[in-house]
C-alpha cells in the first residue's frame, strides 16, 4: 500500500468513524474466536429466565446499561480501523449489482384496509396499519451522512403519509433514531421507546411519550406493545459513551388479532425459544443487514443463517425481513440480505414461510393468512 492509498483509506475510516455510533458494538469489543462461525455470544446470565433477568435488572448498571447477554469489553476504537483500513472486503466485487431503486408508496389502498398490514418504506423503517390505528417503527424518511448512499430515496409525497398514532424506537443509533424523520411527524405524536431517551424527545418537543423497561408495556385501543429484551447496545456520543440508554425488541399484540415480532438491531442469543414461549408469534420481523464480515459484526448483528435458526426457536408463522437495501453499513451489498436468507430457508424447508416484501410495499397480513 503507498503512501496516497493509505491516506485515502484512513479518511475512509475516518469518515466511518463519525458514525460508529451505528456500527456493532466491536467497535468496542474484543470479538472472542473470531474464527469460528455461528452464534458466537458468551451469555452472562446463564440459568436465568428473561424475565427474571429483567426483574433483577441485572441490565442495570451504575450509570449505564448492561447486556447480559455479551461480555463484551469496551474501548476497542482499533477494531474498527482493523475492518477499514486492513481488512479484506470480499463482496466488492458485487457492488455493481447496487441499484438505486426509489421508493414509491400508493397510500390509499393502505389507508382503506381495516386489517392488519405492514409497508416497508426503507432502512429499517415499517408502517403497521392496524385496523384504524397506524404505528411506525424507527422511522428513516432520508439519507443519513453525505458519505452513505442512499440506494432507497423516497419518492412520494410525505404529506400523504398517514400521521401515525404511536411512534416506536428500539434504540438510539443514528439509523434507528433519526431526529429529522421524527421531526416531520405531528408534535402530538406518542413515542414508545426503551429507558433513557427523553432529552431527545424533549429537543422535539415532543411531549407524549412512553418509556419502556424490557418487559413493561403500553396498552391501547386493543393493542399491547411490550419491549423484550434482545442482543444489542447503543450510541449517540462518543465523549459519553455507550449504553446511556436502553435498547430492546418489540412484541405487539394488535387489534386485529395476531401477534408481531419486531427485532429491531440484535446479534443471535440463545433466548429466542424462551421469547417464542412467551407469546405465539404470527410474523416475526428480523433486522437483516450489515452482519459482513462476521468477525467483525456478530456481537450487534444477525447474519442469514442466525436468523432462520432464531426465526425457528421463536416457532413464528411467517418471516419478514428489513435493515436492508437502504445503507451500506457492512461489507455485504445490499440487495445479499434477501438472496442470502432464501437460500438458508431453503435448506431448511421453510422457504414457505418467507414473505418476500421490497421497500414501499405492503403485507396486507390478514388476506395474506387467509390465503394460505
Amino acid at each position: 500500500m503507498n503512501r496516497r492509498d493509505f491516506i485515502k483509506r484512513l479518511l475512509r475510516g475516518l469518515e466511518a468513524g463519525m458514525v460508529y455510533s451505528l456500527l456493532p458494538s466491536s467497535v468496542f469489543a474484543a470479538v472472542k474466536n473470531s474464527g469460528t462461525e455461528g452464534p458466537m455470544i458468551e451469555n452472562l446470565a446463564e440459568g436465568l429466565g428473561l424475565r427474571e433477568i429483567a426483574r433483577k435488572k441485572m441490565h442495570h448498571g451504575k450509570d449505564k446499561f448492561l447486556n447480559p447477554f455479551s461480555d463484551s469489553m469496551h474501548g476497542r476504537m482499533g477494531r474498527l480501523l482493523q475492518w477499514k483500513l486492513f481488512s479484506k472486503n470480499h463482496f466488492r466485487k458485487y457492488y455493481d449489482g447496487e441499484k438505486v431503486k426509489p421508493v414509491h408508496i400508493d397510500w390509499g389502498p393502505i389507508k382503506k384496509d381495516r386489517g392488519l398490514s405492514i409497508t416497508f418504506l426503507k432502512h429499517a423503517g415499517i408502517l403497521i396499519k392496524d385496523v384504524d390505528e397506524y404505528l411506525i417503527v424507527d422511522p428513516v424518511f432520508s439519507d443519513l451522512f453525505w458519505f452513505i448512499k442512499d440506494f432507497t430515496p423516497f419518492a412520494l409525497d410525505m404529506d400523504a403519509m398517514p400521521s401515525p398514532n404511536h411512534v416506536l424506537i428500539t434504540h438510539g443509533h443514528y439509523d434507528h433514531l433519526d431526529k429529522s424523520s421524527l421531526a416531520h411527524l405531528d408534535k402530538d405524536t406518542h413515542v414508545i421507546s426503551p429507558l433513557g431517551y427523553d432529552d431527545i424527545f424533549s429537543d422535539l418537543e415532543i411531549k407524549k411519550r412512553t418509556p419502556l423497561d424490557w418487559f413493561q408495556s403500553y396498552s391501547n385501543s386493543g393493542q399491547e406493545i411490550t419491549l423484550v429484551p434482545c442482543n444489542h447496545w447503543t450510541m449517540r456520543n462518543p465523549i459519553t459513551g455507550p449504553n446511556t440508554s436502553l435498547w430492546g425488541s418489540y412484541l405487539i399484540k394488535t387489534a386485529s388479532g395476531f401477534t408481531v415480532f419486531v427485532s429491531g438491531d440484535t446479534a443471535y442469543f440463545d433466548r429466542f425459544q424462551e421469547i417464542g414461549r412467551d407469546q405465539k408469534i404470527d410474523l416475526a420481523i428480523f433486522n437483516l443487514g450489515a452482519y459482513e464480515p462476521q468477525w467483525f459484526m456478530a456481537q450487534s448483528h444477525i447474519n442469514p443463517k442466525d436468523t432462520v435458526l432464531a426465526f425457528k426457536e421463536l416457532k413464528a408463522r411467517h418471516l419478514m425481513i428489513i435493515h436492508w437495501g437502504t445503507f451500506r453499513l457492512g461489507d455485504e451489498p445490499v440487495h445479499f440480505p434477501p438472496i442470502q436468507i432464501k437460500e438458508e430457508l431453503k435448506k431448511e424447508g421453510l422457504l414457505d414461510h418467507f414473505i418476500d416484501i421490497n421497500h414501499g410495499e405492503t403485507l396486507y397480513y390478514s388476506d395474506h393468512v387467509k390465503q394460505i
